[in-house]
């Protein structure tokens, strides 16, 4: 049977870009040239003048991301946070309010505590799973909607069409990182914009950084191209490329993060060392049911709580094959202790997470190693 649509993966190869006539490259070409010569006054070749405004190598991967989220329109940055700060500063101005939930990025809730309250801007933190409580959080002055899905790093998942059924005049924005486009797709489920720090499972090769939104709304992707443009947080041609050729494989790459994912937790959860194991996939997860609505399968990201800071540490400094090290979303498996390391500034906030919490970004190695490295770390807690 034959669709008009192509699959996610032909999207993921073919979508934006397809062999030029001159030479015929199969891969999108690095265009590491900061001008194009023009065929005369103000007339641009295949429209492109300056990179800060527009790279080819660049517009490729912004098609190929908007096609995998199913959008009309995508813009890359420099990073997720590049991508984040622009948002931010297209919806908001001095006395407007937004909404994000109570255990959201440590870097966005810098941003917008640290930066954009300086400039008047209100904030409230709720569980955004708690689609009421959210609802009640929405004022007369609200702007925005700030959701993440599952959530980093305690892996909440909020339903996305009932928050979108709330959400009245507020964009709602949807922070996907963790899902990624195979796994969720935001729009359809009633988002205005989806973001992506593409540094992750995009590009998912720990080497390079980078941010992308997609929209199907025309005018916000022309104040979008304004921010690409006249401020220049835009990504190099060089990132570009990489990103667009991790993304090819975000198919098969998500599949086997998925399944290890699946093994290690369940491996945790059946360990009397461990107080709660925090992974949409198990029945045990209180947001399951809603993760198994709206995910196709429940990611790579596995969170683990002890039953004290000491046995978090331990496990943390124990692992061999699963380096310890910041970010996630890469081929290799990652530990991290986020109350010292990625969430260090939330301390003693509204977003402050338990010290005795550990995060996994579980990756593509064989099954049996990862899960042999675990049990490994767990003994050397039950020696404490």
């Amino acid at each position: 049977m034959t669709t008009d649509k192509p699959g996610f993966t032909t999207d993921a190869i073919h979508a934006g870009y397809e062999p030029d006539s001159l030479y015929g490259p199969i891969n999108t070409p690095i265009y590491a040239s900061t001008t194009f010569a023009q065929d005369g006054l103000a007339k641009l070749r295949g429209g492109y003048e300056y990179t800060r405004v527009a790279n080819p190598t660049i517009t490729a991967l912004e098609k190929t991301v908007a096609a995998l989220e199913g959008g009309k329109h995508g813009v890359a940055y420099a990073s997720g946070m590049a991508a984040t700060d622009v948002l931010l500063r297209i919806h908001l101005k001095p006395g407007d309010h937004l909404v994000m939930g109570h255990d959201a990025y440590g870097g966005t809730w810098r941003l917008i505590d640290k930066v954009f309250t300086r400039w008047g801007v209100e904030y409230s933190v709720v569980d955004t799973t708690d689609v009421d409580a959210l609802a009640a959080a929405i004022k007369d002055n609200t702007r925005l909607i700030w959701l993440e899905t599952p959530t980093n790093p305690l892996l909440s998942v909020s339903d996305i069409a009932a928050v979108a059924a709330v959400k009245g005049d507020a964009k709602l924005i949807v922070d996907n990182t963790f899902a990624s486009p195979y796994l969720q797709n935001p729009l359809a489920l009633g988002a205005d914009v989806v973001l992506h720090s593409t540094t992750k499972y995009i590009g998912g090769h720990s080497d390079v950084i980078g941010g992308l939104v997609v929209t199907d709304d025309d005018e916000l992707e022309e104040e979008l191209r304004f921010f690409f443009g006249w401020v220049g947080p835009i990504p190099s041609p060089f990132d570009a490329y990489l990103t667009a050729r991790g993304a090819k494989t975000l198919a098969v790459r998500m599949d086997r993060h998925c399944d290890n994912a699946e093994a290690v937790a369940r491996l945790l959860e059946e360990s009397n060392l461990v107080s709660q194991v925090l992974y949409p996939g198990l029945e045990s997860h209180p947001n399951h049911e809603v993760a198994k609505k709206q995910m196709t399968r429940f990611g790579g990201m596995v969170s683990v709580r002890f039953a004290s800071e000491e046995a978090a540490r331990t496990f943390c400094l124990s692992t061999r094959l699963i380096c310890l090290a910041e970010s996630l979303g890469g081929v290799e498996s990652l530990v991290e202790h986020p109350a010292t390391m990625t969430h260090v500034s939330a301390e003693g906030s509204q977003i402050e997470v338990p010290r005795d919490l550990v995060r996994i970004s579980v990756g593509i190695e064989d099954e049996a190693d990862l899960l042999a490295d675990v049990e490994a770390a767990l003994e050397a807690v039950a020696r404490l």
